[in-house]
């Protein structure tokens, strides 16, 4: 789920913050650049791990700014391929369920993805499982679930000029409206789904 990821980069710091130490300062730089930030095809940055190295600061040419030459590891969320997380349902529509976890909520289930004899519910939002012994399961907002991941979906966020929205024609621009980066995956296995139809005696 969680990885670690080696990069370079340039940071700058403030005048305002001098009176920190040097560590300090650089440390606080890279999270404000890189945490809750997504970078493409390597996932989602939580915060610094740990600072590899640092070059001398040169100041520059009128503002004031210190440059530092820096390598340092991150942690990353990025879920492999089969990998079975936990989640919570936070809505549904008729396309799938859309789960979250206490840090990312660009999860999708395609109705695709769910147990043989699901169905959606439009009066009530939900999906529901419809045993062959006439028994209906249901997959309520908020309840705790075990999804399996099944594949990645990446959005170049970048900005677009005149002529490359015109060449788009459309499509591209509305796919870079949504997220930057979203995680599909799958219930539809024994063992997957709310936490309560598997483990509820247990629990």
């Amino acid at each position: 789920m969680f990885i670690l990821t080696s990069i370079a980069d340039l940071v700058q710091i403030h005048p305002e913050d001098f009176n920190k130490e040097a560590s300090q300062a650089i440390e606080d730089n890279i999270n404000a650049k890189y945490a809750n930030k997504v970078i493409q095809k390597i996932g989602l940055c939580i915060c610094l791990y740990d600072l590899l190295s640092a070059s001398e600061g040169l100041i520059g040419h009128g503002t004031g700014l210190v440059n530092v030459n820096v390598e340092f590891r991150l942690i990353v969320f990025r879920p492999f391929k089969h990998e079975v997380m936990l989640g919570r349902i936070s809505s549904a529509t008729e396309h799938g369920i859309r789960v979250r976890t206490q840090f990312f909520d660009q999860i999708f289930i395609p109705s695709s993805n769910l147990p043989e004899g699901s169905e959606f519910l439009p009066t009530e939002q939900v999906f529901v499982w419809n045993l062959a012994d006439g028994q209906r399961l249901y997959y309520d907002n908020q309840e705790t679930v075990r999804f399996r991941i099944e594949e990645e979906i990446w959005t170049d966020q970048s900005p677009m000029g005149p002529k490359e929205r015109e060449d788009a024609a459309g499509t591209v621009m509305r796919a870079s409206a949504g997220s930057p980066y979203v995680v599909k995956g799958s219930m539809a296995d024994a063992g997957l789904g709310p936490c309560l139809w598997w483990d509820g005696d247990e629990e």
